[in-house]
């Protein structure tokens, strides 16, 4: 087991991983680190747990549309919107409520 120090928004993590993982996950660490820029860039230094959670919601909205459209190409169809191939994905109406609980839960967090 090896363990790596990866840097988001400026902060030091200490991550622990496989053996030979280590360059992938500094790879995801800085691209999780260049999406918390452009939210920096967007909406402003808004606290680390809410920068962490949107950049999240992000990363799970790329991963949704790759999942759909791999869902598609499997099927031989055209990509259809967002929880509409079947593959279980969630609805754009379901992931706007998560959202807005995550930001809810978010507030809470940067309050406490």
């Amino acid at each position: 087991m090896s363990q790596i120090t990866v840097v988001v928004n400026g902060r030091k993590y200490d991550i622990a991983c496989d053996d030979g993982q280590e360059a992938h996950l500094t790879r995801l660490a800085q691209y999780i680190d260049r999406r918390v820029d452009e939210l920096i860039a967007a909406v402003g230094q808004v606290g680390d747990a809410r920068l962490l959670v949107m950049a999240s919601l992000l990363v799970a909205d790329e991963l949704s549309e790759v999942y759909t459209e791999l869902d598609s190409l499997r099927n031989n169809r055209r990509p259809n919107a967002i929880g509409q191939s079947g593959s279980g994905l969630v609805s754009p109406d379901d992931l706007n409520r998560l959202a807005e609980r995550v930001e809810k839960i978010a507030e809470t967090l940067e309050q406490a």
